[in-house]
C-alpha cells in the first residue's frame, strides 16, 4: 500500500513541478512580449553616399558626410525666399522649426526682425547655393569638424543672391560655420535626428579667384553686387 502512496506523491510532485515550470515560462513570455512591444518600431541609419567599397557602421553613428548634407539642405531651405522675404522667411522658420534647437530658433527670429526693420525683406527674392569647388568632397576635413559623437561644426561656402523685382541687389560669397547637434526627440517631424544649433562664429565674406580669361583676351573686372548682411 505504501508503494502506491509513494507513487501518487511522486506524480503529484511532478505535476507541481510542471505547473511551476509553466508559470515561469508564462512570466518569461510576458517579459519578452513587453520587450518586443517597447522596442522602437524604426531606426534611423545614416548610410554613406558612396557604397562601392561597402560600409560597416554602428546604427547610432552619424558619418560626417550625412551631417554636411543635412546642414546644407536645411540652411538652404531656411534662406530661400521665392516671392517675398517678409512672408517667406518667417514661414520657413515655422516649417523647419523641428530642425532648429530653441536657441537657434530664437536667434533666427531675431535675425528676421532685424532684417525686416532694415527693409531687407520686403519684396526680396533670395536663394543660396554652394560655390563650385568648395563642397564637402573638395575638403571633407575642413567642411565637418567632429566635436563629439553628438556635436559637429559644419563650414558652408555659399553664394547668396537677392533680387528686388527683376534687379539683382546683392551677391555675397559667405562662409557660414554652423553648429549641429544630435536631437532625436521628434522622429515624425525630424527623421534626421539632427538639429542646427546656431553659428559657431560670425558669418564672414570670402573671395574666390576670378575665372581664367580666354587666350588673347584680358580678364575684365566685372562688378559684384554686395549687401550689408550676408
Amino acid at each position: 500500500m505504501s508503494r502506491f502512496k509513494n507513487e501518487v506523491a511522486h506524480l503529484q510532485a511532478h505535476v507541481k513541478t510542471l505547473r511551476l515550470a509553466g508559470a515561469a515560462l508564462f512570466v518569461v513570455a510576458l517579459l519578452l512580449g513587453f520587450g518586443w512591444w517597447s522596442a522602437p518600431k524604426s531606426l534611423t541609419i545614416h548610410v554613406p553616399a558612396d557604397l562601392r567599397s561597402g560600409s560597416t557602421r554602428k546604427w547610432w553613428d552619424v558619418p560626417p558626410e550625412s551631417v554636411y548634407a543635412f546642414t546644407f539642405y536645411i540652411w538652404q531651405q531656411a534662406q530661400r525666399w521665392p516671392t517675398n522675404g517678409e512672408q517667406d522667411y518667417p514661414r520657413n522658420l515655422h516649417a523647419l522649426s523641428a530642425y532648429f534647437t530653441p536657441s537657434c530658433r530664437a536667434f533666427l527670429h531675431q535675425d528676421f526682425e532685424f532684417r525686416r526693420s532694415n527693409g531687407e525683406l520686403r519684396q526680396r527674392v533670395r536663394g543660396i547655393y554652394e560655390i563650385p569647388g568648395r563642397g564637402y568632397g573638395d575638403g571633407p576635413a575642413m567642411r565637418v569638424r567632429t566635436v563629439s559623437a553628438n556635436n559637429w561644426i559644419v563650414t558652408l561656402d555659399v553664394s547668396a543672391d537677392e533680387y528686388l523685382g527683376a534687379e539683382q541687389v546683392k551677391r555675397a560669397l559667405v562662409r557660414y560655420a554652423l553648429k549641429v547637434v544630435r536631437m532625436d526627440v521628434d522622429p515624425e517631424r525630424n527623421p534626421f535626428g539632427l538639429a542646427l544649433d546656431g553659428h559657431a562664429r560670425a558669418p564672414e565674406r570670402i573671395e574666390t579667384p576670378p575665372p581664367a580669361a580666354p587666350p588673347g583676351r584680358a580678364a575684365s573686372a566685372g562688378s559684384t553686387l554686395q549687401g550689408d548682411t550676408p
